[in-house]
């Protein structure tokens, strides 16, 4: 049996810059690769995700339990309720799926190797911010020469699908399989 050390990637970029449709296509795209991916977002708008309190599990959580799960047809939902859960913390507890792939959505200042989406010029200011940038994908062709000027660093127009393909073909090189001897 084969296991597998998680590829941990990010995608990071400011407020409606793409990240959770650069997410789906990554995620399809690794699919298509034979890649299994799990996601990790970062509730970047204050507060809460929202969770319908009227459900059995937000009962559960509010009369004192750790955590909740429900699971119907095969599909698992977990809530818990913490102070505050950490990066690690949830990398951790996705590894459970043994993933080939574990994508995080934002937490910017993070050092795992990630794409960086540019949408406005004011978003250029990320360049020097966020570290262990593999690729970039720009929307305003007023970008590239900025990104010409100020990086070394692979960049691509969102729409270009070559960009997409050799981030892939990068993250799954990085996949390790590790024989188990059972």
């Amino acid at each position: 049996m084969a296991l597998v050390k998680p590829v941990i990637f990010q995608v990071v970029g400011f407020q409606n810059s793409g990240k959770t449709t650069v997410i789906s296509k990554l995620i399809q795209t690794l699919k298509e690769h034979g890649l299994k991916s799990v996601i990790i977002k970062h509730h970047g708008h204050g507060g809460k995700p929202e969770v319908s309190q009227k459900k059995d599990s937000a009962m559960h959580l509010v009369a004192g339990a750790y955590a909740s799960i429900v699971e119907g047809d095969g599909r698992l939902i977990l809530q818990a309720e913490n102070s505050e859960w950490d990066l690690e913390e949830q990398i951790k507890l996705m590894e459970f799926f043994q993933p080939d792939v574990i994508l995080i959505e934002g937490f910017k200042l993070k050092n795992y190797p990630k794409l960086l989406l540019l949408r406005e010029s004011n978003d250029l200011s990320l360049l020097t911010k966020v570290s262990n940038v593999k690729v970039i994908m720009y929307w305003k062709d007023e970008l590239k020469r900025n990104l010409e000027e100020q990086t070394n660093t692979p960049f691509f127009h969102i729409q270009d699908k070559l960009g997409m393909l050799l981030t892939v073909q990068s993250i799954k090189k990085n996949v390790q399989k590790i024989d188990s001897k059972s």
